[in-house]
C-alpha cells in the first residue's frame, strides 16, 4: 500500500462531506475521486473538497484504478447494490452505517469481500472516539467492576416531510435505521454480544418506526435498555453500570469527547479527551491501519459483529412491524 491511502467517495450527501471534512486532517489520506448520479453534484462537490476526479456515475468511480478504497455514504437501501459493485471493481470498504437494510444484505457483501479478500468495515464511527476507547479500557480494566447493565438513549425531533429520507421507507426511513444502530451497536461493543432482543415502537404514517424502545440481553447475562426516537430530543447518554459504580457518557454519547465515573464510595471524576476536527478521522483513521497491516476487517468493527447486529435488527423489525421492499 502506498504511504498515502486513496479514497474514492460514493455519494455526495451530509455525511459525504463529513467525511471528506475529515480527510483533510489526515496528511497520509487524499480524496482521489467522488462520485454522483449528477456530473454537477460530482464536480461541486470535487471543486469544494479538492478530489483530484469527479465521475458522473458509481461504476466509474468503482472502476478508478487509483482509488484504494471507497466511502459508501449512500441511503441505506443502496449500500447492497452500491458495496457489490465496488467488490467487483477491486475495491476495499467502508460502509455507512446501517451497513445495509438487513443482515440478507449483509451476509451478501461480506461474503464477496471475503472471496475476493478485500477489506471492508461498517462505518461505526462511534467506536474509535478517544472518549469511548479510553472508556472501554478503563471497563475493561475493572474500575467499575462487573459491568450487567447499560442505559443508552438517541432522539431528536425530525421536522421534516414524509418525503424526506428520516420518513421514507424507499429510503430506509425509521429511527432503528438511522439512530437506533448507535445504543445497539455501543451496548453490544462495551457488554458484548446480543443473545435476545425485545422491542416496542411507535409508527408513522409512512409506516416506520418513528420512535423504538428496546431491551437487549447479551450472552454474559448483562442487559441494555435501549430508546431512539425522531419525535423528541432525548438526552443522548450511556451509562454503563458495574459492581463498584458507573461511567457515563455525556451528550451526545455516540461522538461524546467526555465521560464521568462515579464509584459506589461516592467519588467521581471526569475525563476530557478531545477528538480530531468533527470526529470521523478516527476511522478513516482504523481503516487505513487496517489496509497498511494487510487485514480484510476491522478487530474493533469485525464483519461478523456487523452481521450479528444486523440480525437484531432484523428482529426488531418483526417484533414491531416495519418492512421494507429489500425484506
Amino acid at each position: 500500500m502506498d504511504k498515502v491511502i486513496r479514497w474514492g467517495i460514493l455519494g455526495t450527501g451530509k455525511i459525504a462531506k463529513a467525511l471528506a471534512t475529515a480527510l483533510k486532517e489526515l496528511p497520509d489520506a487524499e480524496l482521489a475521486a467522488v462520485a454522483s448520479r449528477s456530473a454537477d453534484s460530482a464536480n461541486a462537490f470535487a471543486a469544494e473538497f479538492g478530489a483530484k476526479r469527479a465521475h458522473s456515475s458509481y461504476q466509474a468511480l468503482a472502476d478508478d484504478p487509483d482509488v484504494d478504497v471507497i466511502y459508501i455514504a449512500t441511503p441505506h437501501p443502496m449500500h447492497h447494490e452500491n458495496a457489490l459493485m465496488c467488490l467487483r471493481g477491486g475495491k476495499s470498504l467502508l460502509v455507512e452505517k446501517a451497513f445495509t437494510v438487513n443482515r440478507r444484505e449483509a451476509e451478501d457483501i461480506v461474503a464477496l469481500a471475503r472471496e475476493k479478500k478485500l477489506f471492508v468495515m461498517e462505518a461505526m464511527w462511534s467506536r474509535f472516539q478517544p472518549a469511548i476507547v479510553e472508556a472501554r479500557r478503563l471497563i475493561e480494566a475493572g474500575e467499575i467492576g462487573k459491568i450487567t447493565n447499560i442505559q443508552a438513549d438517541l432522539g431528536f425531533m425530525a421536522d421534516v416531510g414524509p418525503e424526506h429520507r428520516l420518513f421514507n421507507p424507499e429510503l430506509g426511513g425509521g429511527a432503528m435505521l438511522d439512530l437506533g444502530i448507535y445504543p445497539l451497536s455501543v451496548s453490544a461493543f462495551f457488554l458484548g454480544d446480543v443473545a435476545e432482543v425485545k422491542a416496542m415502537s411507535v409508527l408513522g404514517p409512512t409506516g416506520v418506526d418513528v420512535q423504538t424502545n428496546f431491551v437487549l440481553r447479551h450472552k454474559n447475562g448483562g442487559l441494555s435498555s435501549c430508546a431512539t426516537s425522531l419525535t423528541a430530543r432525548t438526552g443522548a447518554t450511556l451509562t454503563v453500570c458495574g459492581s463498584k459504580g458507573f461511567l457515563r457518557l455525556h451528550s451526545r454519547f455516540h461522538h461524546s469527547d467526555r465521560f464521568t465515573i462515579e464509584l459506589n464510595d461516592g467519588s467521581s471524576r471526569e475525563i476530557h479527551l478531545p477528538r480530531v476536527g468533527n470526529g470521523y478521522a478516527h476511522e478513516a483513521m482504523e481503516v487505513q491501519r487496517c489496509l497498511r497491516a494487510g487485514l480484510l476487517e476491522s478487530p474493533v468493527m469485525p464483519l461478523d459483529e456487523s452481521l450479528s447486529l444486523m440480525g437484531v435488527m432484523d428482529d426488531i423489525r418483526a417484533q414491531t412491524g416495519v418492512r421494507y421492499a429489500a425484506d
